[in-house]
């Protein structure tokens, strides 16, 4: 096809018409992604650390930060009392509501290296020092396939989490992120005759710094339960594929100790390192009676 050169013309002046206008779109959808002056984004992960339980359903509702957008850091101030800072008059402190989506999450689902984004938002720059996370009234349990609600005590409608400022991960400019572990054994206390107490315990951690240990244990009929301990212990229930693992793990030498039931015997793996960023891949654990 041939064309004149009054269309070649007009042709080639629209090819580059488009072409700067999606360079320009392009330019443009960069410019709006990144971090403003001024503001950070911020990404809060949940994960948990499984109890013996079918289900653990906990109700969340708002998650918020407190931020000290100061250059000092005030909560170093030794005339500031830790019971009521949050009420004085500072304009350089700052709650900031994260978005989210409020209501149930299952918990137990969050085990063996899943997690949630559970909060996130842009806020001004500065410390975070507190994360606040107000749970609703609809928490409840599943144990042997039988439902319970799960009560809160008196002013444990709302969970506090205090931060030095530090604990964050910036894993690109003006963006961080931060995990917590919401370790279920710790929290759930059975006060009586399958009456269920929540009184959260939160762990926070960063994968920059911490690593992980993963495995296989057959078979399922099992019901193994792994501990992996030094100072502390972490724990993990197997999906029915026999894998687990344990996220959030301090660099240093770990003991692993398989708990087998319904007759499986136990076993421990002695000596097991960990590093940062790694995962740490035991060789495949088969139980037997």
């Amino acid at each position: 096809m041939k064309f004149s050169g009054k269309l070649l013309r007009v042709l080639i002046a629209t090819i580059s018409f488009v072409a700067i206008f999606m360079v320009s779109c392009k330019k443009e959808n960069s410019s709006t992604s990144a971090v403003p002056p001024g503001q950070q984004k911020i990404s809060l992960y949940l994960s948990d650390d499984p109890a013996l339980f079918d289900k653990v359903l906990i109700d969340i509702q708002s998650v918020k930060v407190l931020v000290d957008t100061s250059a000092v850091d005030s909560l170093e101030h030794p005339w500031r009392h830790d019971h009521n800072w949050d009420d004085e008059k500072d304009t350089s402190v700052v709650w900031q509501d994260l978005t989210i989506r409020p209501g149930v999450y299952d918990l137990l689902t969050l085990r063996n290296g899943a997690d949630t984004l559970l909060a996130g938002g842009t806020i001004p720059q500065g410390k975070i020092k507190r994360i606040k996370i107000t749970l609703g009234s609809d928490n409840s349990l599943v144990k042997d396939s039988v439902s319970y609600p799960l009560h809160l005590y008196p002013g444990d409608s709302v969970i506090t989490l205090k931060l030095s400022g530090n604990e964050f991960d910036e894993y690109l400019a003006g963006q961080f992120q931060l995990w917590l572990d919401f370790n279920v054994g710790k929290s759930i206390i059975n006060v009586r005759n399958n009456e269920f107490y929540l009184r959260p315990f939160i762990r926070l951690f960063i994968t920059k710094v911490t690593g992980s240990i993963d495995g296989e244990i057959k078979p399922w009929d099992a019901y193994a339960v792994v501990s992996v301990y030094n100072a502390d212990t972490a724990y993990a229930i197997p999906f029915g594929d026999g894998k687990f693992k344990v996220r959030g793990l301090t660099p240093g030498t770990y003991t692993v100790f398989v708990n087998g039931s319904n007759g499986y015997q136990d076993t421990t793996v002695n000596n097991v390192t960990v590093s940062s960023r790694q995962e740490t891949e035991l060789p495949h654990i088969v139980l037997h009676k």
